[in-house]
């Protein structure tokens, strides 16, 4: 572990990235926390017409990744979208705090905050071309730590936004306190992120044509594994989208336990994502992703079991370090699949978590229409364990 921080230490790009993780790290936990309060109790937005809102902006931030992936594997132009996905972010989260109304709101939600989504994803497309010289045990376990970094943020500003706002303060304060956060990113891109003409790796460019990139990116095998995937990983959405439903429901349960129980499991998960390496020194990566997704599966099967007990605290750990493993590793698969092409590979990221996303919907429409939201957490591990299965039989002959 202390060789992999020494190597990120020593590398002013990986450097660059880590920062610029825990940036976007604290962008992402406040608007994604928060955006539905402040939707539904600030500018009145219906539920129907939020459900609307966060399909637009999905399919545009899958759609952003993608292009996005394509456009800089063809021509050297990595450092302009990542500047371009902060003013983004930047302009997106500064009109809702400036005209603060309910189409501001929307235009911002649904267009101009969906299409800083790609950052994420090149993030690690550029991480791939800085370590790609290293033996793959340390690339994943670099991408681990870029992982972490992105995530600490959810266990410390979380509970920071929770105090402030428990004192009075309005929800929309988040918005200038992020656009600072954009503006910040904008800053450190301009200054650190090096120019692709000198750009310390060497990349081939792919020279596919963008249909030519998109028919690759969605061959079978490719897409399939996608899928499976993103069904091994819908247990965080679903566990976003039922955990403070189903402790209001519980005798004994209410906001304040949500709000631990998701800190707690949140800070295991990032301590066990940076001790990642040292784990795929024990047993092949896809090992440890079918170990994480089968704890997460365990987590997800006995919450409605243990949520009125005490020993529901018991499971932040599979929940924690189950998570750790799978969504530390899964990015190293997902770029894998595609070899060489590190901005289609990362763009593989938003497809999976479009896959995530509508493979939770359905379960949670499922679940709460025939019996509530116990049966949406037990739909959700069976559909976790299955797609493990799946992949594993999958990827019988491939070499790890």
């Amino acid at each position: 572990m202390q060789r992999h921080f020494n190597l990120i230490r020593r590398d002013a790009t990986l450097r660059l990235l880590t920062l610029c993780a825990l940036l976007h790290g604290i962008f992402a936990s406040a608007i994604g926390i928060y955006q539905s309060l402040v939707a539904v109790t600030v500018f009145g937005i219906s539920d129907q017409t939020y459900a609307a809102i966060l399909l637009t902006a999905m399919l545009m931030a899958v759609g952003a990744s993608i292009g996005v992936g394509i456009v800089t594997d063809q021509r050297p132009s990595r450092r302009t979208m990542a500047l371009l996905a902060g003013a983004m972010m930047t302009i997106g989260t500064t009109s809702v705090w400036l005209v603060d109304s309910r189409a501001a709101f929307m235009i911002a939600h649904m267009f101009l905050i969906p299409l800083s989504g790609s950052f994420f994803g090149q993030l690690f497309a550029v991480a791939r071309l800085a370590t790609a010289h290293l033996p793959r045990i340390d690339r994943d376990a670099l991408l681990a730590i870029l992982r972490a970094a992105f995530a600490v943020p959810f266990v410390i500003a979380l509970p920071l936004w929770g105090w402030a706002f428990g004192k009075g303060l309005p929800l929309t304060t988040i918005y200038p306190v992020v656009a600072l956060t954009g503006l910040t990113l904008i800053v450190l891109i301009w200054r650190r992120w090096p120019r692709d003409a000198d750009a310390p790796w060497t990349e081939q460019k792919s020279g596919l044509s963008f249909r030519a990139s998109l028919s690759e990116i969605t061959t079978p095998p490719i897409l399939i594994r996608v899928g499976l995937i993103g069904v091994m990983l819908s247990g965080g959405a679903i566990c976003g989208t039922i955990l403070g439903l189903l402790f209001e429901v519980t005798p004994g349960r209410g906001p304040a336990d949500v709000g631990l129980f998701f800190g707690l499991f949140v800070a295991i998960e990032v301590v066990v994502t940076v001790f990642v390496g040292q784990l795929l020194r024990l047993m092949k990566r896809s090992t440890c992703i079918a170990i994480g997704t089968l704890q997460y599966a365990l987590f997800l099967a006995l919450l409605p079991l243990l949520a009125p007990t005490p020993w529901v605290w018991l499971l932040i750990v599979p929940a924690g370090a189950g998570g750790a493993m799978m969504y530390a590793l899964v990015i190293g698969y997902l770029q894998d699949l595609l070899g060489a092409r590190a901005g289609a590979g990362a763009s593989l990221i938003a497809l999976q978590q479009l896959a995530s996303q509508t493979l939770a919907a359905a379960v949670f429409a499922i679940g709460t229409w025939i019996y509530g939201y116990a049966l949406v957490s037990v739909l959700g591990a069976t559909a976790i364990v299955a797609a493990t299965l799946a992949l594993r039989w999958l990827d019988r002959g491939r070499v790890d």
